[in-house]
C-alpha cells in the first residue's frame, strides 16, 4: 500500500498513544507538584530549621523539581520523592507526619537532630506505606507508639537513643518484612518479650541501654533463624542463657554483656558457624568455657571477661585465630596453651584476675601485631616472651602481681610504640636495658616492687610523654638523672625505697605538673630545693628517711595545693618555718630531725604529736611530751627570758585547764559541764561564741539545727555556728548526736581548699555546738535561685565554681581513707567565701565506706534510710540504699545542671513528676551515653538548642555556648540511670578542666 494513502487504523492508535502519554504526563506533573507542596509546608509549619540546612528548599526560574533538594531523592524515570534524609541538619520540632502525605515516599530518616515530644499513633498511620524509618538519636519521649497492621512493607526501624519509655507493645510483634528493629539508648522499662520471635525475616535486632526490669532472655529468641546481629547490653537480663541461642545459625554478633546472666554457657553456642563477636562480659555466668567454641572458625572476637568461670583455656579456642580474646576477671587456672603463641591475627589479649599458672608461651607475639598485653593478678612465673612487641605495635604491657622472673628482654628498648607498662610485684632483676627509658610513646611506667638494680640512664629523657614514674621497692642506685627535668609532663614521681644517692637536682622544682614527688628511704643528701614555685599543683612530698641536710625551704608553705609533707628521718636543722602553717594539710611529719626552736602555733596542738617527735631541741609550751621551752635555750640571755616566760606559761596552763574545766550557763540553767575540741588555729573560745547565740544572729535553719553568723569584737573574724537541734550526751543514738560525731569524723582531719574547715567543736549534756570558717557569700543555692544571682551572671565564675566543687568532691573520695561519701552533695550545701570559691559544706549525713563497709546487717556501704536532698537523690539510692561514690556523682551533676539552666532541681516549670534530669534530657539531649570507657563527648554545636536551657539571666559569648554544651555533656554523664556508667570525681575534674575554653578577645 502507498505510504501517502490515509490509514484510519494507524492514525486511531496514535490518537490513543499520545493520549495516553499526555495522561501520564499530566498524572506525572500533578505528582510531582503534590510532593513539593508537601515538602515546602512541612518545613514551614513542622520544623524549626535553625542552621537553614534546608534553604536550598524552594522553587526558581530554573528548577521545578525538588529531587535536588538537600536530603531528597527522585525516582530517575518519573522523579517522584523516594526518600528524605535529614539526619544531622539540626532540625527540630516535633515528629514531621506531613511527609508521609508523600505516597510515593519510602523511606524517611530523620536521625541526629532535635525532634522531640510523644509520637501519637495517629500521626504515625500517615507513614504506612514506609520501608524505613529512621528516628534515631534525637529526644523523643513518651511509649513507643503502636504500628497498625499497615505497616507490611516495613524493613528497617530504628527507634534508638531517644528517651521513650514503658513497654514495647505487641504491635512490634507483627512486622512480617522486618530486616532491622533498634530501640537501644532508651528508657524503656518493661521486660523482652516473647513476641519479638514472630519476626522471621528480623536481620538485627537491637535493644541495648534500656533499664528493663529484671527478666530473662526469651527463648523463642532462637525462632529468629535469619538473625544476624543480636546486641542486648545492659538489658538487665537475668536467669541462664537459652539453648535456643545454637538456633541462630546466621548471627554474626552476639551480644548480652553487662546483664546478671547466670548459669553455664551453653553448648549449643558452638552451632553458631558465622559468628563473628560473642560478647558476654560482665555477667554471673559459671562452669567452664565450652571447648565447642574452638569449631566456631569466623569468630575473631570473644570476651568472657568479669563472670565467674572456672577451669583451663581450652587448646581448641586457644588456637582460633582471633584478633581479640577477653577472659580476666574470672577463676580460670591452669597454663596458657602454646597453641596462642601461634595466632597471627591476636592483637588484644586479656587475661587479668585469674589464677593462670606456668610460663607464657615463648613465641607469644612472634607471627602476630600485638597492640594490648595484660596478664597481670594472676600465678604467671619464669621469664617474659622476648618477641611480644616483634610487630612494633605494643601499645599496653601489664604483667604486674605475678612471680615473673629475669631480665625485660633486650628487644622491648626497641618497642618505640608502648605507652602503658605496669610490671610491678614480680620478681624480675638486673639493669633495665637503656633504650627502654627512652620509649618515646611512654605515658605510664611502673615497675615497683621488684629487684632492679643500676641506675636511671639518662636516656630517659627522650620519653618526654610520661606522666607516671613509679620505681618505688627496688635496688636502683647512683644519682638521679638532671635530664628527669626535661620532663615536663610528669605529674607523678614515686623512687621511694631504692638505693639512690647524692644531691637532688635542683631543676627539679621546674616540673610545674608535678603533683606528687614521693622519694623516702633512700640515700639523698645535700639541701632541700628551695625554689619551689612551680609547684603549683604539687599535692604530696614525702622525702623521709633520707639524709637531707639544712633548713625546711620556708617557700614550701607557699604551695596552694600541698596537703601531704613528711620529711621525718633526715639531717634537717634550724626551726619549723612559720611559713607552713599557711598550709592546709592531713599529713604532716618532721620527726626525728634536728630541728630546734618553739614550735610555732599552727603545729601547737597535740594532734601534730607524732610529727614533731624525735627533734630533741623542739619547745611547746602546750604539748607535754616536748620539752618547755625555757629548758632548751643555750645561752644564758634566752634562759633568763625563758625563766620568765616559763612562768608566764605555768599560768596560762592553769588558766587553759581552769578553762576546760568551767561549766557554761544558758539562761536560768544551772551550770553543767562541756567539752571544747579545736581542731585549727583559732584566736577565740567558746566564752566568745556562746553569749551571740541569739535569733538576731541566725542566718539559716535547716533540718539539723541554725547556724548562726557571730562577729567576735576581739579579733574581728566572722565565723559560723551550727547549733544541732537537741541531743546530748546522754541521748547517743540520736539523729542529732549521730550528725555531729560524723561532722567531726569527717571534717576534723580534712584539708582542703574547696572543703570547709571546721574550726572547733563545742558538747554539753543537752547542746551540740560546731564551729566553721564563715563564707560570706552563703550557699550556692541562695545565690544562684536568689536577690543575689547578680553575682553569678558571668558564666566564668560559675564554672570555677563547678570546678572547685568537684575538686573538693574528689579528694573526699580518692585522697581521704577510707574514702568519704558526702550522701547530701546539692548547690545549698557548697559555700562561697567573699572570692567566690566555693567549699563542699554540711557532713551530717557523711560516711566513711570503709567503716560502714563493716558494720554489721546492713552490708558493705548500705544504709538504714534513704539519706539525702530530694531531686539530687540518684535514682538507685531510693530503692538500694548502697551507698558509693556514684551516688554523689549524680548529685553533683544535678549541681552542674543547675548553674547552667539557673533553675532549681524540681522548678515548677518543668511539669508533673518531672525533674531537671528529665527536662534537661527531654529538651535538648545532645548526644547519647558512650560509657564503656569512661567517656562523654558531645559532637554537636547547636547554639539555638542550647540556649534553650541555658539561664537566661547569662550573656554568654559564643565561645560560652560551646563550652555550655561540653559541661552539659559532663551533666548527663554524671546523671547517667547507670551508675557504673557515671566517670568517678577525679575523671568529672579533668573533663571540667579539659572543656575549659579560652574566649578570643574582641
Amino acid at each position: 500500500m502507498p505510504q501517502h494513502i490515509f490509514n484510519p487504523v494507524r492514525f486511531l492508535l496514535l490518537v490513543l498513544l499520545c493520549s495516553s502519554r499526555l495522561t501520564q504526563g499530566m498524572s506525572f506533573s500533578l505528582s510531582l507538584t503534590r510532593g513539593t507542596q508537601i515538602l515546602q509546608q512541612v518545613k514551614n509549619t513542622e520544623l524549626q530549621d535553625q542552621n537553614d540546612s534546608l534553604k536550598n528548599w524552594s522553587l526558581d526560574a530554573h528548577s521545578t523539581s525538588p529531587c535536588n533538594w538537600t536530603g531528597i531523592t527522585c525516582d530517575a524515570r518519573n522523579q517522584s520523592v523516594l526518600s528524605i534524609d535529614l539526619s544531622e541538619t539540626g532540625v527540630s520540632g516535633s515528629f514531621p507526619s506531613g511527609f508521609c502525605r508523600i505516597q510515593t515516599l519510602q523511606t524517611l530518616n530523620l536521625a541526629s537532630n532535635f525532634l522531640g515530644g510523644a509520637i501519637s499513633s495517629e500521626s504515625l498511620s500517615l507513614c504506612s506505606h514506609l520501608r524505613v524509618l529512621n528516628l534515631s538519636d534525637n529526644i523523643f519521649v513518651g511509649p513507643l507508639p503502636e504500628f497498625s497492621l499497615e505497616f507490611s512493607q516495613l524493613t528497617e526501624l530504628d527507634l534508638s537513643k531517644n528517651n521513650f519509655s514503658g513497654e514495647i507493645p505487641a504491635s512490634f510483634g507483627r512486622f512480617p518484612n522486618l530486616n532491622v528493629l533498634v530501640l537501644s539508648g532508651n528508657l524503656l522499662n518493661g521486660t523482652i518479650p516473647p513476641f519479638l520471635g514472630n519476626l522471621g525475616a528480623l536481620v538485627h535486632l537491637e535493644l541495648a541501654y534500656n533499664p528493663l526490669k529484671p527478666g530473662s532472655l526469651p527463648s523463642q529468641i532462637g525462632n529468629l533463624s535469619n538473625l544476624e546481629i543480636l546486641f542486648l547490653a545492659q538489658n538487665n537480663l537475668i536467669g541462664e542463657i537459652p539453648d535456643s541461642i545454637g538456633n541462630l545459625m546466621k548471627l554474626k554478633n552476639l551480644d548480652l554483656s553487662q546483664n546478671s546472666l547466670s548459669g553455664k554457657i551453653p553448648s549449643s553456642i558452638s552451632r553458631l558457624k558465622s559468628v563473628k563477636q560473642i560478647e558476654l562480659f560482665y555477667n554471673q555466668l559459671s562452669g567452664e568455657v565450652p571447648r565447642g567454641i574452638g569449631n566456631l572458625t569466623s569468630l575473631v572476637r570473644l570476651d568472657l571477661s568479669q563472670n565467674a568461670l572456672t577451669g583451663t583455656l581450652p587448646d581448641s579456642v586457644a588456637a582460633l585465630r582471633l584478633n581479640s580474646l577477653n577472659l580476666n576477671d574470672n577463676l580460670l587456672s591452669g597454663e596458657i596453651p602454646i597453641s596462642l603463641s601461634s595466632n597471627p591475627k591476636l592483637q588484644q589479649l586479656k587475661l587479668f584476675n585469674n589464677s593462670f599458672t606456668g610460663k607464657l608461651p615463648e613465641d607469644l607475639g612472634r607471627y602476630s601485631e600485638l597492640e594490648e598485653f595484660d596478664v597481670s593478678t594472676n600465678d604467671f612465673a619464669g621469664e617474659l616472651p622476648k618477641y611480644l612487641c616483634q610487630g612494633n605495635k605494643l601499645q599496653r604491657f601489664l604483667t604486674f602481681t605475678n612471680r615473673f622472673s629475669g631480665t625485660i628482654p633486650d628487644q622491648y628498648g626497641d618497642c618505640d610504640s608502648l605507652e602503658y607498662v605496669r610490671i610491678e610485684n614480680n620478681q624480675f632483676s638486673g639493669q633495665v636495658p637503656p633504650k627502654f627509658w627512652s620509649l618515646p610513646k611512654l605515658q605510664l611506667l611502673q615497675m615497683d616492687n621488684n629487684r632492679f638494680e643500676g641506675s636511671v640512664s639518662s636516656s630517659i629523657s627522650s620519653a618526654r610523654g610520661i606522666t607516671v614514674l613509679l620505681l618505688s621497692g627496688n635496688s636502683f642506685s647512683g644519682n638521679i638523672p638532671r635530664e628527669f627535668c626535661e620532663l615536663d609532663q610528669l605529674v607523678k614521681i614515686d623512687i621511694s625505697k631504692n638505693r639512690f644517692s647524692g644531691e637532688v637536682p635542683g631543676c627539679i622544682t621546674g616540673l610545674k605538673r608535678l603533683q606528687k614527688l614521693r622519694m623516702q628511704n633512700n640515700a639523698f643528701s645535700g639541701d632541700i630545693p628551695g625554689n619551689v614555685s612551680s609547684w603549683t599543683e604539687l599535692t604530696e612530698l614525702n622525702l623521709s628517711h633520707n639524709q637531707f641536710s639544712g633548713s625546711i625551704p620556708p617557700k614550701l608553705g607557699d604551695l596552694p595545693q600541698l596537703t601531704y609533707l613528711d620529711l621525718a628521718g633526715n639531717l634537717l636543722t634550724g626551726e619549723i618555718p612559720v611559713e607552713l602553717t599557711k598550709l592546709t594539710l592531713n599529713q604532716f611529719n618532721i620527726s626525728d630531725n634536728k630541728l630546734y626552736g618553739e614550735v610555732p602555733s599552727g603545729f601547737n596542738h597535740q594532734v601534730y604529736l607524732s610529727g614533731l617527735m624525735g627533734n630533741p631541741g623542739l619547745c611547746s609550751s602546750v604539748i607535754k611530751e616536748l620539752s618547755p621551752c625555757s629548758k632548751r635555750r643555750p645561752f644564758s640571755i634566752i634562759a633568763i627570758l625563758a625563766l620568765s616566760a616559763s612562768v608566764v606559761l605555768l599560768l596560762l596552763s592553769l588558766f587553759c585547764f581552769l578553762k576546760k574545766t568551767k561549766s557554761i550557763h544558758f539562761g536560768a540553767k544551772s551550770k553543767r559541764s562541756f567539752k571544747t575540741t579545736t581542731f585549727q588555729r583559732v584566736a577565740f573560745n567558746e566564752e566568745d561564741i556562746f553569749p551571740l547565740l541569739t535569733d538576731e544572729n541566725v542566718i539559716a535553719s535547716g533540718s539539723s539545727g541554725r547556724v548562726y553568723r557571730v562577729n567576735l569584737a576581739k579579733t574581728g573574724q566572722k565565723v559560723a555556728v551550727k547549733k544541732l537541734w537537741g541531743g546530748g550526751r546522754q541521748e547517743p543514738d540520736t539523729e542529732t548526736e549521730l550528725v555531729f560525731r560524723s561532722e567531726i569524723e569527717t571534717l576534723g582531719m580534712i584539708r582542703h581548699a574547696n572543703i570547709v574547715k571546721l574550726l572547733f567543736s563545742c558538747s554539753g549534756d543537752d547542746f551540740r555546738i560546731l564551729a566553721y570558717e564563715y563564707m560570706e557569700n552563703g550557699s550556692l543555692g541562695d545565690v544562684l535561685h536568689g536577690e543575689k544571682c547578680g553575682e553569678l551572671l558571668d558564666w566564668n565564675k560559675r564554672f570555677e565554681i563547678a570546678v572547685g566543687a568537684a575538686m573538693g568532691l574528689a579528694y573526699l573520695h580518692h585522697d581521704c581513707v577510707p574514702a568519704i561519701v558526702h550522701r547530701d552533695v546539692k548547690s545549698n550545701n557548697i559555700l562561697l567565701d567573699h572570692e567566690f570559691r566555693p567549699c563542699v559544706a554540711d557532713f551530717g549525713l557523711a560516711k566513711t565506706l570503709q567503716r560502714e563497709a563493716g558494720e554489721g546487717g546492713a552490708g558493705a556501704g548500705a544504709m538504714s534510710r534513704v539519706a539525702g536532698s530530694y531531686g539530687y537523690i540518684a535514682p538507685e539510692y531510693a530503692y538500694t540504699l548502697k551507698v558509693t561514690e556514684k551516688s554523689d556523682v549524680y548529685s553533683f551533676g544535678v549541681v552542674l545542671m543547675e548553674l547552667i539552666t539557673g533553675k532549681r532541681p524540681n522548678d515548677p516549670s518543668f511539669g508533673e513528676n518531672k525533674d531537671i534530669v528529665r527536662w534537661v534530657t527531654e529538651t535538648a539531649l545532645l548526644s547519647s551515653v558512650e560509657e564503656e570507657n569512661g567517656s562523654f563527648e558531645g559532637g554537636h554545636d547547636h547554639i539555638d538548642i542550647i540556649a534553650k536551657i541555658v539561664d537566661p539571666r547569662l550573656n554568654p559569648a559564643t565561645c560560652d555556648y560551646q563550652e555550655f554544651e561540653k559541661v552539659l555533656n559532663v551533666a548527663l554523664l554524671c546523671t547517667s540511670v547507670f551508675p557504673i556508667n557515671r566517670p568517678s570525681m577525679r575523671r568529672v575534674v579533668e573533663l571540667l578542666k579539659d572543656h575549659k575554653l579560652p574566649c578570643p578577645k574582641l
